[in-house]
């Protein structure tokens, strides 16, 4: 009798397993694909930054006043939450402290460089090349970026060796480059204002390395996030300070409110990847925020043409492949535990 009572709670206990597996993969079958449309969606919003900056760099005639622009209105966001919070408060209170003991590689607290280079390349490049342009770029660069740095093992506890998918993940985005400027070889102008983007994401490729040794080093990511803006804003803010001391250029504030709408976009989209990476993992979010990315370009040189920017096939072309590229050189890198961290990107 006790035998039988024995099978009957096994085989309950069974299929009480099986039910909530059942449950699990059903409701996984739902949850991932309504994941992988909201960061497709969160994608975008990195060139909505670019068209804001962009323009406001247009209206201002000057990249590294729009650039200033974009890191002050994020400064003021992120100033908030850190005083709001007694915990990173006390973090962010031993920056100095820590800068000082040298405990920490002083070039990881040189991070917000990075992200400077990107918005200062938005500001003086995204309106004259398109936002689906400047993308495709920046994401080339970035792919790249990450090929090297892997290899040499900045930010990754084990190098990575080069391989043929990372190979030719960074090949298709030296094609997808080519492909997005093809339509303005004869400009010469054009051509040198697609390097911008190009050689930012190169340093952006390096960033999330920085900024993740930071968190780690203070203990919070909020506090890595505000100091990246504290480089970023007062390295351009000199530039632009010496330049206006030279008679170089002089800067009349933006009167349209959603010129400073680049710096919180670039935030929102930082805390929209922490919270979907939970439920995808890296690699499905990569994938899904670089489409975000690419179509949203698109999108917006396409839906608006008051920017003055044409959408070509070449283009639309382009972004495939960088796609594609993208894509490919993430594969290799699935099996890789990477800490939540280790997401930050632009500023």
């Amino acid at each position: 009798m006790n035998l039988a009572k024995c099978e009957l709670k096994r085989n309950g206990e069974a299929s009480i397993m099986n039910e909530l597996k059942a449950k699990s993969t059903t409701e996984k079958t739902v949850i991932v694909p309504l994941l992988l449309i909201a960061t497709i969606f969160a994608g975008m919003l990195s060139p909505m930054q670019s068209a804001v900056n962009g323009q406001v760099g247009k209206q201002l005639g000057d990249g590294n006043a729009s650039a200033v622009i974009s890191f002050g209105s994020g400064l003021v966001v992120m100033a908030i939450v850190i005083l709001a919070r007694k915990s990173t408060r006390q973090q962010f209170s031993s920056i100095p402290k820590k800068v000082a003991s040298r405990s920490l590689p002083w070039w990881n607290w040189l991070a917000g460089c990075c992200g400077a280079m990107v918005v200062f390349s938005e500001g003086a490049s995204a309106s004259v090349l398109g936002v689906a342009t400047f993308q495709t770029t920046l994401i080339s660069g970035m792919v790249i970026s990450g090929l090297v740095c892997d290899r040499l093992g900045i930010g990754v506890a084990i190098k990575q060796p080069f391989n043929f998918p990372r190979v030719l993940g960074a090949l298709l985005a030296i094609v997808a480059t080519v492909l997005v400027v093809l339509p303005s070889w004869q400009a010469p102008k054009v051509i040198v204002l697609a390097i911008l983007p190009f050689l930012a994401g190169l340093l952006a490729g390096w960033q999330p390395a920085g900024n993740s040794a930071v968190a780690q080093e203070t203990g919070s990511m909020l506090v890595s996030i505000t100091w990246n803006f504290i480089v970023g804003f007062s390295i351009l803010g000199l530039a632009l300070l010496i330049r206006i001391g030279m008679g170089q250029v002089t800067v009349s504030l933006p009167e349209t409110w959603w010129m400073y709408l680049g710096g919180p976009l670039g935030l929102l989209s930082i805390a929209l990847m922490a919270l979907l990476v939970r439920g995808l993992g890296l690699l499905l979010l990569g994938l899904a925020s670089t489409a975000g990315q690419l179509i949203g370009s698109v999108l917006i040189d396409w839906l608006i043409p008051s920017l003055g920017n044409q959408v070509y096939l070449v283009t639309i072309l382009g972004a495939v492949v960088a796609l594609a590229g993208a894509g490919i050189a993430m594969v290799p890198s699935a099996n890789k535990h990477v800490k939540l961290d280790e997401l930050e990107g632009k500023s």
